[in-house]
């Protein structure tokens, strides 16, 4: 990333309604926040393993609620599928069409799985694996962090 994209995304930032980006690419690091603090733009280490803390789903024994769904039965057999970027995840083309996948739904390697929107851009998702999508983690038009698991899909 060069100092030209830097400063177009730091005027996309300002106009934006989000209050905070960080985003990592390589051992480039920027975060930027209108909370006060000052923007910031550092190197870090290669070997910096990023991870998202993402809250658990109780298991409530009631009536009312939905069932929680079952983990795959072998995690070393389930392949995550990430953001590449930081944007708003869709789980279809459009708002009145079907989901590109479905829970259940056997996918190959290259199938577009979701679209991520980043600064206007439709940005498709594909898997990188045979198999099939055993859970979809994030909701729909929600956003995402660069990194932050999308699918699990159980390899073939």
């Amino acid at each position: 990333m060069d100092i030209n994209e830097i400063k177009k995304l730091i005027k996309v930032f300002e106009s934006a309604k989000v209050t905070e980006l960080s985003i990592q690419e390589g051992d480039l690091k920027i975060k930027l926040s209108k909370n006060g603090s000052s923007n910031t733009v550092s190197n870090i280490p290669q070997n910096f393993a990023y991870e998202m803390a993402r809250p658990s789903t109780p298991n409530i024994e009631s009536g009312d609620s939905k069932p929680v769904e079952k983990p795959a039965e072998k995690a070393e057999n389930v392949h995550i599928i990430n953001s590449p970027i930081v944007g708003t995840f869709y789980r279809a083309p459009a708002p009145d069409a079907d989901p590109y996948v479905q829970i259940g739904d056997t996918v190959a390697a290259g199938s577009v799985l979701c679209i991520v929107e980043a600064m206007k851009l439709m940005n498709e998702i594909e898997c990188d694996i045979n198999g099939k999508v055993v859970e979809i983690l994030v909701e729909n038009g929600t956003a995402v962090e660069f990194n932050q698991p999308l699918f699990k899909v159980e390899k073939s």
